[in-house]
């Protein structure tokens, strides 16, 4: 059952790393076109224009999360202990931001839930794996 419990814990977080990826492109790359930034809720591109360095930062921000649970990942059969620490960092860093998000964007409660769903989903995961027998 634990490997079971670790295995969908890593999944979990690998999902959240992947959307991570995701929206550091979104941010730093794909920021100036139409559908990015209306799927963000920018009232024009002028307006995305005007903030586009803070997105720009902000996407980095998101890469360097989704890298943690790359080197997480990577290290899992080199060396456990790390390898879950880097997991569990990257993983409460992700939610922590999303709380963030929740509390002080009430519009983008939405994309809270799917910033930090999936890792806080994966952190239990992670938990009830070393709490079970082997």
């Amino acid at each position: 059952m634990r490997e079971v419990f670790f295995g969908i814990g890593l999944i979990l977080i690998a999902l959240a790393g992947l959307f991570h990826v995701y929206v550091f492109y979104l941010e730093s790359i794909a920021w100036l076109k139409p559908k990015t930034w209306k799927t963000f809720g920018l009232p024009s591109q002028e307006y995305a224009e005007i903030i586009r360095a803070m997105a720009f930062n902000q996407g980095f921000y998101n890469l360097f999360l989704a890298l943690g649970v790359i080197s997480g990942l990577t290290l899992l059969k080199i060396n456990s202990t790390i390898a879950f620490t880097l997991l569990v960092f990257s993983a409460l860093s992700m939610v922590g931001a999303g709380l963030v998000l929740f509390f002080s964007v009430k519009t983008s409660r939405r994309a809270a839930f799917i910033q930090a769903g999936p890792p806080l989903l994966g952190l239990f995961s992670l938990l009830l794996g070393f709490a079970a027998k082997r």
